[in-house]
């Protein structure tokens, strides 16, 4: 009965940690879709830029940086 339990938090923590992954991927695919549009247009809106920010907030969260946090 222990063994089972220990595969079930492994196998847990292992779907958490693949979904934080992905969470952080799309993340930083919107971030640079954001600052993409953004940049070309020469300005950004209050509401873009107030999500901007969360979405930067929640990448740094889960462990992203680099190239993101460059065009921060």
């Amino acid at each position: 009965m222990l063994g089972y339990i220990v595969w079930l938090l492994k196998r847990q923590k292992r779907d958490r940690d693949a979904n934080s992954t992905g969470t952080m991927l799309l993340l930083r695919v919107q971030l640079i879709e954001y600052h993409d549009k953004y940049m070309k247009l020469g300005s950004i809106p209050s509401y873009a830029y107030e999500n901007f920010v969360e979405m930067y907030q929640a990448y740094h969260e889960l462990g992203g940086n680099g190239m993101v946090t460059t065009i921060w």
